[in-house]
């Protein structure tokens, strides 16, 4: 009856290391790696959304000054070859502005054109931004389907091995199994281990002599633990005994 502790001892062991690889696979850290990478590459590309947003505004503006300027000087142009001014000081006056107007328009255009310089390079870093926020995109769906794939056939194994467990632990007594409990959960999930050529199974110390003689005269359902680990031994035939 008693051997069947090995078996429920085997399965726990299994337990935890399923539930150990649950909390440890790769996946899991990738994953997480990847969010972070996702979400500064989604930060960067919104921060350089804004930032070509108002420098279009910037450009539009710049445009703007110049058309206003062109305007005037068509105008004033067109004052000037009509031959409508015929006063030499407001002809004199009218050329000084169309002057200043030239000057004017030809310092907005260079404003103009380094806005739109401004805004190319602006729409080039959102294009590469929102291709990098795109590839983490990607990579994030992908490691996520592969996480869950990995967890759904890891939730498979260990409902099995928890269904065997249970059946397992149903077969023995409940006294039996309470004192396992107990020793296993404050012995590192270790409630019984196998005497093995005089050793306990479980922290792997061999057993004096008079403890051997101890255990050799002790009815085959007596409970014996070891004075080390306390976990309950487990008698077979190659025990030493």
């Amino acid at each position: 009856m008693q051997g069947k502790l090995l078996d429920l001892q085997g399965k726990d062991t299994e337990i935890a290391q399923l539930e150990y690889k649950r909390s440890s696979l790769p996946a899991i850290e990738t994953k997480s790696e990847l969010e972070v990478s996702f979400a500064r590459a989604r930060d960067q590309h919104i921060a350089a959304e804004v930032i070509l947003s108002d420098l279009e505004r910037e450009a539009l503006k710049s445009e703007g000054d110049v058309d206003v300027v062109r305007q005037r000087v068509a105008k004033d142009q067109e004052m000037l070859d009509s031959g409508a001014v015929n006063d030499p000081k407001q002809l004199l006056n009218l050329q000084h502005e169309l002057e200043s107007l030239a000057r004017r328009q030809s310092d907005l255009e260079d404003l103009e054109l380094e806005a739109m310089e401004r805004v190319e390079g602006a729409q080039a870093a959102v294009q590469v931004l929102a291709g990098q926020k795109a590839e983490f995109a990607i990579q994030l769906k992908d490691i996520t389907a592969t996480l869950n794939s990995e967890l759904a056939n890891l939730a498979v194994d260990l409902a099995e091995t928890q269904s065997e467990r249970e059946a397992l632990a149903s077969g023995l007594p409940s006294d039996l199994i309470a004192l396992y409990e107990k020793i296993r959960r404050s012995h590192q999930g270790v409630g019984a281990a196998k005497l093995h050529r005089g050793q306990c199974g479980g922290c792997r110390l061999a057993l004096p002599p008079q403890e051997l003689n101890v255990i050799k005269a002790a009815s085959p359902d007596a409970v014996i633990q070891c004075e080390e680990c306390r976990s309950i031994l487990i008698r077979t035939a190659e025990s030493g005994i």
